[in-house]
């Protein structure tokens, strides 16, 4: 059914006008721009979040599910 129409609109090679917009076009690019910057400064507020506290070092727990193999005798 879908071929039967495309064949049908290919044959018919009618000139149609395109769909009105409702704005001139460079505003459809200008909108996208202005999004997309407010976008990337919104992921970039957050990209300090690492660095707001201290790093606490991470004990060895022999009770946890995969134990480091590597721990330097800081387990048992």
């Amino acid at each position: 059914m879908l071929l039967q129409q495309i064949a049908m609109t290919v044959a018919e090679g009618g000139e149609h006008e395109p769909a009105p917009l409702w704005a001139e076009p460079w505003v459809f690019g200008v909108s996208i721009f202005t999004i997309l910057l407010v976008l990337m400064f919104v992921t970039w507020s957050y990209s300090n979040l690492g660095n707001r506290h201290t790093v606490a070092e991470e004990h060895a727990d022999p009770h946890r599910q995969h134990p480091n193999k590597h721990d330097h005798g800081q387990g048992h």
